[in-house]
């Protein structure tokens, strides 16, 4: 070996990171065997910063510049080595490079619905998904608690950590923002404000900034979209359940004309009129039951096939949670005793 590789082997002069390779948080110099020398370069571009660790102890940190190393540039190193005014030349230290670039586009979603406290309903069980930013904003926290003395660190490292940390808040969000699921679900971007805000500091704790929160769609699992839909649908025809159950009635008119098996313009309209007649019925029945007021209609005029084509409906506002077991108990005895 020459006398000049043997120079090149044991000494380094300029020290720099010129960031290859996209979505790296972290960067340790290969030193090697090699050695820092007294007058030394290190050059920290844009969006970067350097930090030096003695025996796993944070030293320096530098910021974008070029910085000749010296006792004056590197007073904790120096007090960490014992250097009193005389720079031991050569030295070895660890230097690592840290980019603080926003890291964008970061995916986060929830793989199966979790369950969420809300004003409205109590509970409920929601899937949402979007993405976020963030960027590296303090290297000495993630040093010390995330990369440690790995070679490098990545957003990749990351991903699972990160998502984790944000489904987790998820419920916090909803929680504190106070707002009803109903609300935040239609207005995403106040949603994305209050899920940033309850998920900040859990990203502070690994030394890194929440930069931005999107949400890009917020949905219930089908069979509680289904009751929604339900609840929905009884807000539109208001308070009064005989409404209600006519609507469902009129609902029902399609299917029941197609079965009626083509019976012509009679058939239809025997259909159509059997079905406003049992919606009526019904409508008094229930409203009779929730009300503990008489029922319009005379017990004697309500038909046996009428009276259990009620229960048959009641059963199933029943098993939807329109109505309760109480309710859904009291009205079945009450109809029974019709049949008598």
């Amino acid at each position: 070996m020459g006398l000049l590789d043997f120079i090149k082997k044991q000494f380094v002069d300029v020290i720099e990171w010129t960031e290859s390779t996209d979505g790296v948080l972290m960067w340790r110099y290969p030193f090697e065997d090699r050695e820092i020398q007294n007058g030394a370069v290190l050059v920290v571009r844009e969006s970067q910063v350097a930090l030096f660790v003695n025996e796993g102890k944070v030293a320096d940190m530098f910021g974008p510049g070029s910085h000749k190393l010296t006792t004056q540039t590197l007073p904790l190193l120096t007090n960490l080595k014992n250097w009193d005014k005389l720079f031991a030349s050569p030295f070895k230290s660890d230097v690592y490079f840290f980019s603080t670039r926003q890291q964008l586009d970061l995916r986060w979603g929830t793989s199966q619905p979790i369950t969420l406290r809300d004003k409205d309903f109590g509970a409920v069980r929601v899937r949402a998904f979007g993405n976020y930013s963030c960027r590296l904003a303090d290297p000495r926290i993630f040093h010390t608690e995330v990369a440690g003395t790995r070679d490098s660190y990545s957003v990749e490292d990351l991903d699972g950590q990160l998502r984790g940390v944000l489904i987790q808040h998820l419920s916090d969000a909803v929680a504190g923002s106070g707002v009803p699921f109903l609300d935040l679900a239609a207005n995403q971007i106040e949603f994305a404000k209050a899920l940033q805000a309850a998920t900040t500091s859990a990203f502070e704790a690994l030394g890194l900034k929440l930069d931005s929160v999107t949400v890009q769609n917020v949905s219930l699992p089908e069979e509680l979209q289904k009751v929604l839909d339900q609840r929905i649908g009884m807000g539109m025809v208001g308070d009064n359940m005989g409404k209600f159950i006519q609507y469902q009635t009129g609902q029902a008119l399609p299917t029941l004309a197609s079965s009626s098996g083509g019976g012509g313009v009679a058939g239809d309209a025997a259909g159509l009129g059997a079905g406003l007649a049992l919606g009526q019925v019904m409508a008094q029945s229930i409203q009779q039951g929730l009300q503990g007021g008489p029922a319009s209609t005379p017990a004697a005029s309500i038909r046996p096939d009428e009276v259990m084509a009620t229960l048959e409906k009641l059963a199933e506002l029943k098993g939807k949670g329109v109505l309760t077991e109480e309710e859904f108990s009291a009205k079945k005895a009450e109809l029974l005793k019709k049949l008598t």
